[in-house]
């Protein structure tokens, strides 16, 4: 289901980077959570619909992913261009959960005309 590439850059073997064509495909499946990483300024300005949005650069952000998100389910995690939502993927990637990254962040879902809400 989720495509097993290991990215250059990536610092963690569990985690998963995609590219957005591959991210749209992983969201369309049935058992995912949509994460959104960036502040909520960012956020409002347009995101990939369906997403939460928790900001990792928040001293609760461990607490609020926890409370927010179930270990049941992959989570996908963005940002704006890769570098927050891996940081946030190491984080819930030692909290448990099963993630996957969007290599590039929303500039590469927008580069490739995905939609944003």
């Amino acid at each position: 289901m989720f495509g097993m590439q290991a990215s250059g850059c990536s610092h963690n073997d569990s985690i998963i980077s995609v590219s957005a064509p591959e991210f749209e495909k992983d969201i369309r499946s049935d058992s995912v959570q949509l994460l959104d990483v960036r502040t909520p300024q960012e956020f409002a300005e347009g995101h990939i619909g369906g997403a939460l949005n928790i900001n990792v650069q928040s001293n609760d952000f461990s607490e609020v992913a926890q409370r927010e998100l179930s270990k049941d389910s992959t989570v996908l995690v963005y940002c704006r261009s890769g570098r927050r939502s891996m940081d946030a993927a190491e984080i819930l990637t030692r909290l448990g959960y099963k993630v996957v990254n969007l290599s590039g962040g929303i500039l590469e879902w927008q580069q490739d005309g995905l939609p944003i809400e």
